[in-house]
């Protein structure tokens, strides 16, 4: 169960009312759109953070090893 404050349901269900659709309908379209564009953001960030990655020249095994034998 959800709940909301009435003034929030009463623009909500005028809202809905507008678009031709029910609280419900509205209600999980705007929840279907949110996650979506959260899925969204999150790829972004990701595509962000790895344009900024280096390579490793295809050597990354070896710099591994390089790296333990330094110890």
């Amino acid at each position: 169960m959800v709940s909301f404050p009435d003034e929030l349901l009463a623009r909500i269900d005028e809202y809905a009312r507008t678009r031709g659709t029910t609280r419900s309908g509205l209600l999980r379209e705007l929840a279907e759109r949110e996650l979506a564009n959260d899925d969204d953001r999150r790829r972004q960030g990701i595509t962000r953070l790895l344009a900024t990655a280096e390579s490793h020249g295809g050597r990354s095994t070896q710099h591994v090893r390089d790296q333990r034998r330094r110890r």
